[in-house]
């Protein structure tokens, strides 16, 4: 764990509790500070105030003017759809509000750092630039929104990199790091109440590139409206490197798949570079562009072409991404809970063909509308938690359906349809595209509950990994 010294005898306020939260309060204490910490909810107050250091304080009724900075946790409002009253107090007494990440950056100022963000993949991608560093023998911590939270991880000196996954809501409460490389991966509707819109959105995810300048560089998706835009500006005004990458179509100078094949054209001359395809822990278009990033970021930061091939070839996948569970009497199981909203689930949905699909939770803008090109794949949808009833309105007539309720009865339904169909490689995929929060605490828990649903089903099991060819093939398509 850091210790964040630059506050060193004064009184921080820390508002919001859960991991980053925490984190940040005890790195505060480590380095001196007298934290303040509240949370609204009383549980995580009482598991915070037997932790040494940690002084339980209502930020209602401080004197603001004795702080000269809220530590803030990315999941509090601060602008839309309204600021949490902490916030509106803070704001009101001129003090800086600013996120743990942020910490980090003032206190580990000597080390590079690598930042990746997107609606989509940006966990894949930052596991996966990860995985390069750490295995190409980098010294490298890896966190941010994806694992450890910033203020977790440990010091490194100007020979380490933290690769940090940021979501839009740690980008705007992130103001000192300027990104060594900045990766972009994709734009599309997601968070829009907590920016006031998609323009607002946009903003945030823009500033993974604030205030570059070369050497650094910008690694941009082009597959979007949004983000190809916003790589078309960054390319004519030629402050950074800029480095495009596609899954889709040949860009110049950048690095691109084209039929499951990598290409590398950062030096012009369009060198394939590895057959993605046989990657199994990176099937589909939408890792390909994982894949892409990747190889562009990291050999942007100078590791050798070879080794970041070897190292994508060696990526073990991260759970709750497209996971493949067991596989039950010939029937596979796959953990994608992390799909929390439409786009995320329609990149699994074009991976497999004869799915069982289990979707719903709490759902969020935009609903099923970006699944609809993959609806000839599913065989029945089983849908659970508070938007069974809307997914029901919209998959009515366009394929069987039942509302199932909870994730536990979809499950068991849907392995026994799947076995009475008897399709091979039949798979029965969890992608909700819905938060969890209705059901579950997060898309963690989610998932590890499907795990164990799974686990706990009558039949042969078969573990992926142990054998494998033997999990149902994905489709490869999107």
């Amino acid at each position: 764990m850091i210790e964040v010294f630059p506050f060193d005898g004064l009184p921080v306020p820390v508002l919001g509790l859960g991991r980053s939260g925490l984190a940040a309060a005890k790195a505060l204490y480590r380095g001196g500070a007298e934290v303040w910490a509240w949370d609204d909810d009383e549980e995580k107050r009482a598991a915070a105030a037997e932790e040494e250091g940690i002084e339980i304080v209502d930020l209602t009724t401080i004197d603001w003017r004795e702080a000269t900075s809220l530590i803030l946790s990315p999941g509090i409002p601060h602008t839309h759809p309204k600021p949490h009253p902490v916030v509106r107090m803070a704001r009101d007494a001129g003090c800086e509000i600013i996120g743990d990440v942020e910490l980090l950056a003032r206190t580990q100022r000597d080390a590079a750092y690598v930042g990746i963000t997107g609606t989509n993949g940006k966990s894949t991608t930052t596991a996966l630039i990860g995985h390069i560093f750490q295995t190409s023998g980098r010294e490298a911590e890896i966190g941010g929104n994806l694992g450890m939270p910033a203020c977790a991880l440990e010091p490194l000196g100007p020979d380490g990199t933290y690769i940090l996954e940021m979501s839009s809501y740690q980008l705007e409460l992130t103001f000192s790091i300027t990104f060594d490389v900045g990766v972009l991966l994709n734009i599309s509707a997601d968070h829009l109440d907590r920016h006031g819109g998609m323009d607002g959105y946009i903003a945030a995810k823009r500033q993974i590139f604030h205030r570059q300048t070369k050497p650094r560089t910008a690694v941009i998706g082009v597959d979007d409206d949004f983000c190809r835009a916003i790589y078309e500006e960054l390319y004519e005004k030629d402050e950074q490197l800029v480095v495009g990458i596609s899954s889709k179509e040949r860009v110049h100078g950048g690095v691109y798949v084209v039929d499951g094949v990598l290409y590398d054209d950062t030096e012009g001359k369009e060198t394939p570079v590895m057959d993605l395809k046989t990657v199994a822990s990176l099937q589909g278009v939408h890792n390909w562009q994982n894949a892409a990033a990747a190889y562009a970021a990291c050999k942007m930061t100078g590791i050798a072409p070879h080794a970041v091939m070897a190292c994508i070839n060696s990526y073990p996948g991260l759970v709750h991404r497209q996971e493949p569970v067991e596989i039950v009497d010939g029937i596979g199981f796959v953990n994608d809970s992390k799909a929390t909203n439409g786009e995320a689930a329609a990149r699994a949905l074009a991976c497999y063909d004869d799915i069982y699909w289990i979707a719903g939770g709490r759902p969020k803008e935009g609903g099923l509308e970006a699944c609809a090109p993959y609806f000839d794949r599913i065989r029945k949808a089983y849908l659970i938690g508070e938007a069974a009833m809307q997914f029901s309105q919209e998959l009515d007539g366009k394929m069987p359906l039942t509302i199932s309720g909870d994730l536990e009865a979809a499950t068991k339904a849907a392995f026994a349809d799947a076995k009475a169909a008897g399709l091979p490689g039949a798979v029965v995929l969890l992608s909700p595209a819905c938060a969890s929060f209705d059901q579950f605490s997060n898309f963690e828990a989610r998932g590890d509950a499907f795990r164990d649903i799974v686990e706990d089903l009558p039949g042969e099991h078969v573990d992926p990994f142990e054998e494998p060819g033997v999990f149902p093939g994905s489709a490869g398509v999107g």
